[in-house]
C-alpha cells in the first residue's frame, strides 16, 4: 500500500512538473507574461548600449560640438587690455649768464635771490678790458733836454695845462690831458693842433675784474628772474 501511494506521488511530481516546464517558461514558447499593449519592462542593465556618433566612429574626425570638451566652456579668459601710460612730461630748461655785476657782493646777493628758481647756478670771475679815458698827448723827442724845449714851446703858444712824462714807457711826452668823455678829448687834441703841434689822442684802458653769474632755469620761470635780479644782462651759456 505504501508502496502504491509513493508510486502515485511519483507520477503526479512529474505531471507537475512537466506542466511547469510546458506553462511555466512563456520565452520558451515567445508568449509574454504582460498583457497586450503594455510595454514590457527591462532592467537598466539590460539596455543596450548607445550607438556611437559619426564623429567617433571615424578616426581623426573633429568632436561635434555637443563632444566638445569642457574647456570650451572653461577656456582662458582674454587677457584685459592695458590702460596706456601718458610718460612724464619733461621739464626744459635754459641756461643764462646773467651779468657783469659791479662786485661779488652783487653777485652773491643776485644767487640768493635766485636760489628758489635756479635748477643748478655757478659764480665764476673774468677778467676784462675797461676804458679808463682818453689821453691826449705829443710824443715826447727821444730826451728830456728835447722834451723840455717843446713845453717852452707849447707855453709860448699860450697853450697850458701839460706836464712831461718822467718815468715808464712814455717817458719825455708832453700829457696834454686825459678825459673821460672822448668829445671833450678831441677837443683838446684840436686846439693843440691848430696851435701848430702834432698832438694825438689815445684810448687808455686796464684790466679789471667781472663777475657772473650762470644759471639753469626751468622754462616755465624764466621770465621771473628779471624780477628778481635787476641791474644786469644776460646772454645764452652752454648748459652744465
Amino acid at each position: 500500500m505504501f508502496l502504491r501511494l509513493l508510486f502515485v506521488l511519483l507520477i503526479a511530481l512529474n505531471i507537475a512538473v512537466g506542466a511547469w516546464l510546458l506553462l511555466g517558461q512563456d520565452d520558451v514558447h515567445g508568449r509574454s507574461a504582460t498583457d497586450a499593449g503594455v510595454p514590457e519592462l527591462h532592467l537598466l542593465s539590460e539596455r543596450p548600449a548607445p550607438p556611437a556618433s559619426a564623429a567617433s566612429a571615424v578616426p581623426g574626425a573633429p568632436a561635434s560640438v555637443a563632444d566638445a570638451p569642457a574647456a570650451s566652456t572653461a577656456s582662458t579668459p582674454p587677457a584685459p587690455t592695458p590702460t596706456p601710460v601718458t610718460p612724464p612730461r619733461q621739464t626744459s630748461y635754459t641756461c643764462m649768464a646773467l651779468g657783469p655785476f659791479a662786485t661779488q657782493v652783487d653777485m652773491r646777493t643776485a644767487r640768493s635771490a635766485l636760489s628758489n628758481q635756479a635748477a643748478r647756478m655757478r659764480s665764476r670771475q673774468e677778467q676784462t678790458t675797461q676804458t679808463t679815458g682818453w689821453w691826449v698827448y705829443l710824443p715826447g723827442g727821444g730826451s728830456r733836454e728835447r722834451a723840455l724845449e717843446l713845453g717852452r714851446r707849447l707855453s709860448a703858444a699860450n697853450v697850458g695845462e701839460y706836464f712831461i712824462v718822467s718815468s715808464g714807457d712814455q717817458s719825455n711826452t708832453i700829457s696834454l690831458g686825459l678825459f673821460k668823455d672822448p668829445a671833450n678829448a678831441r677837443r683838446r687834441r684840436d686846439q693843440v693842433v691848430s696851435a701848430g703841434f702834432p698832438a694825438q689822442m689815445s684810448e687808455r684802458t686796464e684790466s679789471v675784474p667781472e663777475y657772473w653769474l650762470d644759471v639753469v632755469i626751468a622754462d616755465n620761470g624764466r621770465a621771473d628772474w628779471r624780477s628778481r635780479v635787476h641791474g644786469v644782462g644776460s646772454h645764452s651759456t652752454g648748459c652744465f
